[in-house]
């Protein structure tokens, strides 16, 4: 009997898991779609007053409301808002000096009552320092000390049954990212600035430019257009990309010849000149491209050599084998 009973219990156990799931993210998202129908001034003025300081914005909470702040101050500060977190017990006993004149204060909790947060928002008053509150209840202590005011919506958390911290700090987290985001659109800050700020990793190479990781005009594979082809093939094999870029007088990429190239013209290829063997009109890219860019598209295009120029002049040369070794995917 156990035998056959044991299945389905583990049957019903993932069905009632995945349930459970659907029902939890059902839940936040539905509190994710109130919170942005209610979007409305105060998150403008959010964004008007953090944007126009000239100090930093301070987050802080308790808990989980903490982690939340954190994560907020963190995310702030890789797109270009300056930001930190204090820790609401440190700032009891010291840190509040970390929280300037010029500063500003975004104080998350659920309820607003969070005791440890006292000390932060009566320093805030007594020094004239911006409050912003993101809070569920507005009458609470800290709704009612801030100079403004993001509401988290009147929504159950997950477990409704013992009110664990879920919902609630997930439209924190989002209302976080949503500051984030306006107020990085806002200063114009663009891939090339993110670059600044998250220089290792998968993500910091890809944001690196080609002029970065490019062979510079040392290693250029180039020839002229009235090279006879002998010649030309000892250019090809001596710089080893495979290739070779094909200029006239003026120094102007106008050709490439590739191993393609090649074979389609076998037939008396050494009594050619560069001129007649080549591909005119090569794809090239400019030195500010993203590096990320350029590997999608070598993969669209399905090459392996990119040149770089400026002005129509070859200034380097990118193989597929140099993004791959800094680590661009």
């Amino acid at each position: 009997m156990s035998k056959v009973q044991a299945p389905q219990a583990a049957i019903d156990a993932r069905s009632a898991a995945l349930e459970s799931g659907r029902r939890t993210l059902g839940i936040e998202a539905a509190a994710l779609q109130q919170m942005a129908a209610g979007l409305g001034d105060p998150f403008a003025d959010a964004v008007d007053r953090i944007s126009s300081l000239t100090g930093r914005l301070v987050c802080t909470g308790m808990g989980k409301s903490g982690h939340v702040a954190r994560k907020i101050a963190a995310t702030l500060a890789s797109t270009g808002q300056p930001a930190m977190f204090v820790h609401p017990g440190e700032a009891s006993h010291g840190d509040l000096g970390m929280i300037g004149a010029e500063d500003a204060v975004l104080a998350l909790s659920k309820t607003g009552e969070t005791r440890e947060l006292a000390d932060i928002i009566a320093h805030t008053r007594r020094f004239g320092i911006p409050l912003i509150g993101m809070t569920a209840d507005p009458d609470s202590a800290l709704g009612r000390a801030s100079d403004l005011l993001l509401c988290l919506p009147d929504a159950p958390e997950a477990v409704d049954a013992f009110n664990a911290p879920t919902t609630s700090t997930t439209a924190q987290l989002a209302l976080g990212d949503a500051l984030a985001v306006a107020l990085l659109e806002r200063r114009g800050f663009g891939a090339h600035d993110f670059k600044v700020f998250h220089p290792g990793g998968k993500l910091g190479a890809a944001l690196r430019t080609v002029a970065e990781l490019m062979h510079g005009p040392d290693e250029l594979p180039v020839t002229a257009v009235d090279t006879p082809m002998p010649d030309a093939l000892l250019v090809m094999t001596e710089k080893r990309f495979g290739c070779v870029g094909v200029v006239d007088a003026a120094g102007t990429l106008v050709g490439l010849i590739t191993d393609g190239d090649l074979r389609r013209h076998m037939d008396g290829l050494m009594q050619q000149t560069a001129r007649t063997v080549m591909t005119g009109s090569p794809l090239t890219v400019p030195p500010t491209l993203l590096a990320g860019e350029a590997l999608n598209l070598m993969n669209s295009r399905r090459i392996t050599v990119l040149f770089v120029v400026e002005a129509g002049r070859p200034v380097g040369v990118l193989h597929i084998h140099d993004l791959l070794r800094q680590g661009v995917v």
